[in-house]
C-alpha cells in the first residue's frame, strides 16, 4: 500500500517554507547553461539520441491523443474562451459547394489543453535566461522565447506516472499535494525511471471528474504537484512537465505563491508546461501493456509570436 499523505510528511526532513520555494528559482535555475542567448531552456535536453530512443519504444503503431475536444460550452471554465462560428454551410442543398468556419480561444486556463511557451510567465521583469518581460508587448506579440521555438515539434520518451492509480482510486477527489516522494513510489510500483529529455505526465484524474460532471469548476481546489516537487524536476532534468490538471495543486499552501510551478520552473528552469492533458485513454494502454513509457509526439501550431498553443499530444506504442 502506498503511503498516506500524513507518513510522508512524517518523513519529510522539513516542509520548504515560501522562502525556500522562491529560492528554486536561484538554486534550480538554468539561466545560462545553454548560453546567454538561449530560448529553448528544458527542450535543449530533447537530443537526436531522445528521438531515436523514442522510435524504439514504437512496437504495435497504436496512437492515442493526450488531449480534450475543444468545445463552446464549457461551463464553470472561468478562464478559456471558445468561439465557433460558421462562415459557410451545406444547407443550401444542391446548391452549396463547400463549407468552412471561423475558431477562437483564450486557451490559457484550467480546461483547454495547451502548452506555455517560455514567454508566458515572467519574474522580476524577467522570462527565462534574463530576457525581458518588455519583449511581449502588445504591439509585436511575443518577441523572444514564443512558441514558434517548437516549429519542428518535440519528439522525445514520454512516461506517465499515475498517482491515483497508485493510491488505489479511479480518480483523486481531494486537493492532494503530490510530492517527490508519491513521484518516486510511482516509479517503483510501475517499474519505469524518469530520465532527462523525457516528458513527465502525471495523472490524477482531476478533469476527468470535471468532464463526467463530478466536479463543475476547473479551477476549484484540485490535486496536483507541490512546490517541493521543482528541485526533482531539475534533478532528473526533465523536458516538458504535462498534467491533467493545470500542473498544480490548489490551494497550493503558500499565500504570496499562487500557482509555484508556473511562476518559478518556467522562468527559472525554462521547463515547458503542457497544461490540461487527457490521460484517462493512455492510463488504460499503459495498464493493457504493462508498461508507461512510450513515445512522446508534440506539434504546436506554428503561431507568429504567441504565448503558447492548443495543442494534441500524441502517444505512440
Amino acid at each position: 500500500m502506498p503511503f498516506t499523505l500524513q507518513e510522508i510528511e512524517m518523513t519529510r526532513r522539513t516542509t520548504p517554507t515560501e522562502e525556500e520555494v522562491l529560492e528554486y528559482a536561484k538554486t534550480c535555475s538554468n539561466w545560462g547553461r545553454w548560453g546567454p542567448e538561449d530560448q529553448l531552456g528544458t527542450l535543449n535536453l530533447v537530443t537526436k539520441e531522445k528521438g531515436r530512443q523514442a522510435a524504439g519504444l514504437v512496437e504495435d503503431g497504436t496512437s492515442v491523443s493526450c488531449a480534450w475536444t475543444i468545445t463552446t460550452d464549457m461551463p464553470g471554465e472561468r478562464l478559456s474562451r471558445v468561439m465557433h462560428y460558421m462562415t459557410a454551410t451545406g444547407e443550401a442543398g444542391e446548391e452549396a459547394q463547400w463549407s468552412g468556419d471561423f475558431l477562437g480561444m483564450a486557451y490559457h486556463g484550467n480546461c483547454i489543453t495547451h502548452v506555455d511557451a517560455l514567454c508566458h510567465v515572467f519574474t522580476g521583469g524577467r522570462m527565462y535566461n534574463g530576457f525581458s518581460s518588455k519583449l511581449v508587448n502588445s504591439s509585436q506579440g511575443a518577441e523572444a522565447e514564443s512558441i514558434e521555438l517548437l516549429a519542428q515539434g518535440v519528439v522525445t520518451r514520454g512516461v506517465l506516472l499515475d498517482i491515483a492509480r497508485l493510491k488505489g482510486v479511479r480518480w483523486i477527489d481531494t486537493p492532494d499535494q503530490i510530492l517527490p516522494e508519491d513521484l518516486e513510489e510511482a516509479e517503483k510500483a510501475q517499474g519505469v525511471r524518469v530520465e532527462a529529455g523525457d516528458v513527465l505526465l502525471i495523472r490524477t484524474g482531476h478533469l476527468a471528474r470535471y468532464y463526467s460532471g463530478e466536479v463543475v469548476d476547473t479551477s476549484a481546489p484540485r490535486p496536483g504537484p507541490h512546490a517541493s516537487c521543482i528541485p526533482w524536476f531539475r534533478a532528473r532534468d526533465i523536458a516538458m512537465l504535462a498534467g491533467d490538471q493545470n500542473n498544480e495543486v490548489s490551494p497550493c499552501g503558500y499565500e504570496g505563491l499562487e500557482e509555484p510551478i508556473h511562476q518559478i520552473a518556467i522562468p527559472g528552469l525554462g521547463l515547458w508546461l503542457i497544461d490540461n492533458t487527457n490521460l484517462e485513454e493512455l492510463a488504460q494502454a499503459c495498464e493493457q501493456r504493462g508498461r508507461w513509457e512510450f513515445m512522446m509526439v508534440i506539434a504546436p501550431l506554428r503561431f507568429h509570436n504567441a504565448t503558447g498553443s492548443p495543442i494534441n499530444p500524441i502517444a505512440v506504442f
